[in-house]
């Protein structure tokens, strides 16, 4: 996947990777409270089993998503936005240079889930156009809530 310019210089998205694990590690840990393993995060790309959108403002890393691309089918794994940051388009920005990324390489599926309280996250999906399929009972481990299952046809 390639960098892509968001609207300034000093706002950008861009791929990242194992050189920032740190900074997407430290991010996680503000934005969640049940996190990924530095071993999780380290195998999954040296392994290119996802990749990650990071929103990077000023120079700091403050936004980022984590995604699968299996075949012609995307996955959102994480999407997490710097608490001080949220409620600034960053998320939706992120969600928007990759549903851009995902139809330049032909993939006609999105998936996803969501914790049935977050309900920003779901107001979000839902005006890029995923709609509800389904739920899994009980499915975080963190909150021990349910997760409503998303798909968007591209």
């Amino acid at each position: 996947m390639k960098s892509t310019e968001v609207t300034t210089c000093d706002q950008m998205i861009i791929e990242v990777g194992l050189e920032s694990i740190d900074e997407i590690r430290n991010l996680e840990r503000v934005c969640f409270d049940y996190h990924w393993t530095e071993e999780q995060f380290k195998l999954g790309l040296e392994r290119r089993a996802f990749y990650i959108l990071g929103y990077v403002l000023e120079g700091l890393l403050v936004g980022y998503l984590a995604y699968s691309i299996v075949l012609d089918e995307m996955e959102v794994l994480n999407l997490g936005v710097h608490p001080d940051f949220r409620k600034q388009g960053i998320a939706r920005g992120l969600m928007l240079a990759l549903l851009k990324q995902c139809r330049d390489i032909d993939v006609v599926k999105g998936l996803l889930d969501v914790k049935r309280s977050n309900i920003p996250a779901i107001s979000l999906y839902e005006s890029l156009g995923f709609k509800q399929v389904g739920v899994r009972k009980k499915y975080y481990p963190d909150t021990n809530e349910d997760a409503l299952l998303y798909d968007l046809d591209m």
